[in-house]
C-alpha cells in the first residue's frame, strides 16, 4: 500500500499483519479521494477505525491541516505511529488510542471536514458511530461523512440520527456513503 498522491507520493506504507484490518485498495483510495480533494485543503479530517492510518495519511499529504486517526487494534496502532513517522506527518496528527465510540467525545474541533469511517463490516458499528455523531458538535451541517461498506449494508438508521445520504460509489465488493447533517 502506497500514498497515492501529495506531498508524500509514492511512499510505501506499513499494513497491520492478520486478518483484524482491510485495508482500502490504492484503487479505491485513489477514486475516494478524487471526489474529497476539493475539500481537503486546510481539512480537519478524522479517521474513525484508522486501521493502518493510510486513509488519513492520504489526506494529510493532499493538504489536510490535521487528521485524528481512532484505533485500538495495538498492531494497527503500531502502523499507524510508524507511517506518521515515515511520511514526516506526526505533528498534523493526534491519534487516539481507544474504541471509536467513546473516542468521538474527545475530540475538541471547532467543525470537523470529513469524518471518514471503515468500520468493521457487520454488526452495528455503522448505526451506533452515526448515533454518537448526532451529538458532537464538531458535526456541522458542512460536514462531510464517508462511510467505507459492505455493499449490502442497510442506512435506514441515518434519518433517524439526522443525516442525508449526499452520494454513494459502488465497487465490486464494498461501497462508500458520504452523508451530511439534515
Amino acid at each position: 500500500m502506497r500514498v497515492i498522491a501529495g506531498t508524500a507520493r509514492s511512499l510505501r506504507l506499513k499494513t497491520p499483519e492478520g486478518m483484524d484490518t482491510r485495508p482500502t485498495t490504492d484503487r479505491i483510495k485513489e477514486t475516494l479521494f478524487n471526489i474529497l480533494q476539493p475539500e481537503l485543503p486546510d481539512a480537519v479530517f478524522i479517521d474513525l477505525y484508522s486501521g493502518s492510518g493510510a486513509i488519513g495519511i492520504e489526506a494529510l499529504s493532499r493538504g489536510a491541516r490535521h487528521a485524528y486517526f481512532v484505533e485500538n487494534n495495538r498492531n494497527a496502532l503500531a502502523c499507524i505511529a510508524e507511517n506518521l513517522q515515515f511520511t514526516k506527518f506526526a505533528d498534523r496528527a493526534t491519534v487516539l488510542k481507544q474504541d471509536v465510540l467513546s473516542a468521538l467525545a474527545g475530540i475538541h474541533e471547532k467543525e470537523a471536514d470529513i469524518i471518514f469511517m471503515d468500520p468493521p463490516y457487520g454488526g452495528d458499528h455503522v448505526r451506533r458511530t452515526f448515533g454518537i455523531l448526532t451529538d458532537m458538535p464538531y458535526v456541522t451541517e458542512q460536514t462531510l461523512i464517508v462511510a467505507e461498506t459492505s455493499l449490502g449494508e442497510d442506512f435506514s438508521c441515518l434519518e433517524q440520527a439526522g443525516f442525508r445520504v449526499v452520494r454513494e460509489k459502488c465497487y465490486k465488493t464494498n461501497k462508500h456513503i458520504f452523508c451530511q447533517r439534515i
